[in-house]
C-alpha cells in the first residue's frame, strides 16, 4: 500500500465501489428496545459444524451430563472447530437432525436435555491478556469455538494465524441489511467490549491500525464509540472510527475495503492480499469474552422482526435453541396451510425461508424476519431475461450476471468459473431491480453447490485412485519379494546339495554303503523297540 494512500486513508478520506442499491431500510422495527435474554429451552439441538469447515470430533456420549460451557467436540480435520454446551444437562441423542439450510438438509447434531440449572463449566479468564504469547492467544480463540459472526463463519484463529504484514485491522460494524440490527444494538450496549476485542485483535495480527467502520444510519453507536475513543488517548491514537455512506452492500468484506482504503481485492483473493484483515464486531465481542473472561461461544445475539411477530427486537439467544422457541418468545403464531407466513432466517436481501422451525440457532444466524405478504411480496413467477442491463449495472463485483445466469442453466462449469462466478457476494442486488423477477442469486448458489460437489467427488475419485495405486504397488511389491525369497532358498538348497555332492566326491562308493548301513540301524532300532513292546504286554497278561 503507497504512501499516498495510506496518508489519505489516516485523513478520513472514504472511497466507494461499483454498483450498490438503496432498498428501504426498516431497521427501527428492531433497534428500539434493548437486547433481551431469551430464557432457556428444555431441549437443545446443537450442530457439530456451525462453521466454514470441518466438524470436530465428538467427545461426549448419550447418556453424559454436561455442563454450559462444555466443549463437546475438539478440533480434527483441517479448519475445524469445537461447539460448546450451551447449558448444562443430559446428552439425549447423537444422530442427524434438519439444520438451517435452503435445501432443508440434515447434519450430525448432539441433542441435550437442559436440567434448568445452567451450572457451568469451569473458565479461564485472563484479564492480563497482554501477558500471552501470540499462540497462547491463538489457542485460547481456537478453543473458545470462535467463527466469523458476520459471514461464512470462517474460523476466526486460523484467519488470524495466517503471518503477513498488516496494514490495518477493519472492525465491521456496518451492519448494511434492511431490517437487521443485532450489530446496531451490541455496539450501543457493549462498546468498550468491542474496544477490547479489537485491542486482542490488533495483538494477535501485529497490526497498529485499526478502523471501526460503522453506516450512517446508526448514529446512537457513532456517539457511543466516538466518546469512548476520546476518553481513550492511547486507544484513539491506534483505533479510528469511520462512519460509511448508506449504501447495500457496503458491509461486504471487498466493498467496505474499497470503501476505507481505496483498494480493491483480486479475484479469488484475499484480504490479507492486500495488506489488510476485517473481522465483524460481534467476532470481536466474543473473542473479549473469550479472552478476557474466558467464555466460549454458547450465544449470540439474533434479530426477531417483521410485521408478522408481536415484539419485535433483539435477542440473546443460546447456540443450540430451536427457532420456533425463539418466535414463540417473541410472538410469533405459526399458522399452516395457504395461510402460512415465511419464515426467513437472514435478512430479506440474502436470507432463505425455512421449512422447518425446529433447526437450531447456530453461530451465523443473526436475523429471522417475519414479513407479512404486503410488508415483503412473495416471489414471482419468473419471466425471460429481456437484456436490459440493470443487474450488471448494480452488482458490486463487476460482474455480468444474465451472462452468469445462462451459464448456470446450461450447467457450463468451466464457464461460470471463467466468467469468476465466486466472486459474487450473493448480495442480492442483482434479483432486486431485476423486472423479470428472476431469482438470479438461487441460480448462482445452486451452480457454486454443483460445482464444489464436483470438485469434492474428483478429490475422493483421485484418493481412491491414489489408494488403488498404492495397493496394487504394495501387493506387486510383497510378489516380488516373495518370488525373491523363494529364489533364494531354491538357491540355497541346490548349494547345500552341491556341497553334500562334494563331500562324497572322493569316493562314491563309500558314501553310497554309509547310507545302507545307516538304513539298516534304523531297520534293527525299530525290530528291537517291537520285540520289547510285545515281552512288556505278555508279562502284564501272566
Amino acid at each position: 500500500m503507497s504512501a499516498i494512500n495510506i496518508s489519505a486513508i489516516e485523513a478520513g478520506q472514504l472511497w466507494s465501489f461499483h454498483g450498490g442499491i438503496h432498498p428501504p431500510e426498516r431497521k427501527q422495527l428492531s433497534n428500539q428496545t434493548p437486547i433481551q435474554t431469551l430464557p432457556l429451552s428444555k431441549t437443545f439441538v446443537v450442530p457439530v459444524k456451525q462453521h466454514s469447515g470441518n466438524s470436530g470430533e465428538i467427545l461426549v456420549a448419550v447418556g453424559d451430563d454436561v455442563r454450559a460451557g462444555q466443549p463437546l467436540t475438539q478440533p480434527g480435520l483441517q479448519r475445524g472447530l469445537p461447539v460448546h454446551a450451551p447449558t448444562s444437562g443430559t446428552v439425549l441423542a447423537i444422530d442427524e437432525q434438519p439444520i438451517a439450510h435452503p435445501s432443508g438438509l440434515t447434519d450430525l447434531t448432539i441433542t441435550l436435555a437442559a436440567d434448568g440449572q445452567d451450572a457451568w463449566y469451569p473458565t479461564t479468564p485472563c484479564p492480563d491478556y497482554q501477558q500471552l504469547s501470540r499462540a497462547e492467544l491463538l489457542e485460547r480463540i481456537q478453543a473458545a469455538g470462535i467463527a466469523g459472526l458476520g459471514g461464512a463463519g470462517f474460523p476466526s484463529a486460523q484467519k488470524l494465524a495466517l503471518q503477513r504484514p498488516l496494514e490495518y485491522l477493519i472492525i465491521n460494524g456496518v451492519e448494511c441489511e434492511p431490517y437487521i440490527t443485532a450489530d446496531d444494538r451490541l455496539m450501543r450496549e457493549h462498546a468498550a467490549e468491542i474496544i477490547s476485542g479489537t485491542e486482542i485483535l490488533m495483538q494477535v495480527s501485529g497490526c497498529n491500525k485499526a478502523l471501526i467502520a460503522i453506516e450512517e444510519n446508526k448514529p446512537e453507536a457513532i456517539a457511543i464509540f466516538t466518546q469512548l475513543l476520546s476518553e481513550r488517548a492511547a486507544t484513539a491514537s491506534r483505533i479510528a472510527l469511520r462512519q460509511v455512506p448508506v449504501k447495500y452492500p457496503s458491509g461486504g468484506e471487498k466493498q467496505l475495503i474499497e470503501i476505507l482504503t481505496g483498494r480493491q481485492v483480486p479475484s479469488r483473493g484475499l484480504p490479507i492480499d492486500v495488506g489488510l484483515l476485517m473481522h465483524n464486531v460481534g467476532t470481536a465481542f466474543a473473542i473479549h469474552q473469550a479472552i478476557v473472561l474466558g467464555i466460549p461461544l454458547i450465544q449470540r445475539v439474533v434479530t426477531v422482526t417483521g410485521e408478522q411477530v408481536d415484539k419485535p427486537g433483539n435477542y440473546w439467544v443460546r447456540l443450540g435453541t430451536p427457532v420456533a422457541d425463539l418466535l414463540a418468545y417473541a410472538g410469533f403464531h405459526e399458522t399452516t396451510g395457504k395461510a402460512a407466513q415465511r419464515v426467513i432466517m437472514g435478512g430479506p436481501m440474502m436470507g432463505f425461508a425455512l421449512a422447518n422451525l425446529q433447526v437450531p440457532v447456530v453461530k451465523i444466524t443473526n436475523c429471522l424476519l417475519l414479513p407479512s405478504t404486503t410488508e415483503l411480496a412473495p416471489a414471482q413467477q419468473e419471466m425471460n431475461c429481456i437484456r436490459c442491463g440493470a443487474c450488471a449495472d448494480v452488482c458490486p463485483a463487476q460482474l455480468l450476471p444474465q451472462q452468469l445466469q445462462w451459464l448456470a442453466k446450461a450447467k457450463d462449469y468451466d464457464g461460470l468459473e471463467q466468467q469468476n462466478l465466486f466472486d459474487c457476494i450473493e448480495c442480492g442486488a442483482c434479483a432486486y431491480v431485476c423486472p423479470s423477477e428472476i431469482p438470479l442469486v438461487h441460480y448462482y448458489r445452486k451452480a457454486k453447490a454443483e460445482i464444489r460437489n464436483i470438485a469434492r467427488e474428483k478429490a475422493k475419485a483421485e484418493i481412491a485412485r491414489e489408494r488403488f495405486e498404492a495397493r496394487q504397488e504394495r501387493l506387486e511389491r510383497e510378489k516380488q519379494e516373495r518370488l525373491e525369497r523363494h529364489r533364494q532358498a531354491a538357491e540355497a538348497r541346490k548349494a547345500a546339495q552341491a556341497e553334500a555332492v562334494a563331500a562324497g566326491a572322493d569316493n562314491p562308493q563309500d558314501a553310497v554303503q554309509a547310507a545302507i548301513a545307516r538304513a539298516k540301524a534304523r531297520k534293527a532300532a525299530q525290530a528291537a523297540a517291537a520285540a520289547k513292546a510285545n515281552d512288556s504286554a505278555e508279562g502284564e497278561s501272566s
